[in-house]
């Protein structure tokens, strides 16, 4: 016996939190009872389970990399017909669901899965699997701005974690700095508002490397399952993390 947040989760629904609000919302039914009950637990295998009055299917997990391009939204859909990261799936029948965020004017590594428990121990609040981006901002900032960011940086929510903080490259000719950061916590555009927070304002961002799992080799646009040895590394990344707040990047 399972809880049904956490089959429904596993089947490719949505996120574990969302699929908790599907049950609230008495949307969930199991053997043709209506369930609102958070925790309750059912048969994964025998139990017939309906979301709006369909059958849930039984998927086999699926763990993808996207190399997402700008311009894209991070969700499976959008009301206002916006390209979205599906889109970039091309063959993939399994209805997957993006791990954490990254804005529209962002690029780079994503992850994508239909595995509810995968997705909640990469970005569950007490988790803070580091997340590295290579950003190019408009001049250059000086060392002792560097290591505010280094230190954290007071935003509108609060103090930023610690960060890790290294110049790439320098384009006087531009007036152009490539920065590469590291951030250990994932709130809502963190590392754009970090950077204004100095004055010092994004032209690019790329996320580069999600835990110990680099983007090279993969073009813009494109996707790869994830290998077994990366899976494992990843779900090793998290447990061994410590504290951290919201996802995104």
């Amino acid at each position: 016996m399972e809880r049904l947040q956490k089959v429904l989760a596993q089947a490719g629904l949505a996120s574990r939190r969302k699929c908790e609000e599907y049950i609230t919302q008495g949307r969930v039914e199991v053997n043709g009872e209506q369930i609102r009950t958070l925790g309750a637990k059912v048969d994964p295998v025998s139990d017939v389970i309906k979301v709006d009055g369909r059958l849930i299917n039984r998927q086999n997990k699926i763990y993808l990399v996207l190399n997402k391009p700008k311009g894209v939204i991070t969700s499976a859909k959008d009301p206002e017909g916006r390209k979205v990261v599906t889109d970039f799936l091309p063959g993939v029948k399994e209805r997957v669901y993006p791990i954490g965020r990254l804005d529209y004017d962002t690029e780079g590594l994503l992850l994508l899965t239909n595995d509810g428990d995968f997705a909640n121990l990469l970005t569950h609040p007490k988790h803070h699997v580091p997340r590295t981006y290579r950003a190019t901002v408009k001049g250059t900032p000086h060392g002792t701005l560097l290591e505010r960011l280094q230190k954290g940086i007071m935003l509108e929510d609060g103090m930023t974690a610690p960060a890790e903080v290294d110049y790439h490259d320098v384009n006087p000719e531009k007036n152009e700095s490539v920065i590469t950061i590291t951030i250990y916590e994932g709130r809502n555009r963190q590392v754009r508002r970090m950077f204004e927070a100095i004055h010092f304002p994004v032209i690019k961002l790329k996320r580069i490397k999600f835990g110990p799992l680099l983007l090279s080799g993969l073009p813009r646009g494109k996707f790869r399952p994830l290998t077994t040895e990366e899976i494992e590394e990843l779900k090793k990344a998290a447990l061994e993390a410590g504290p951290s707040s919201e996802e995104n990047g």
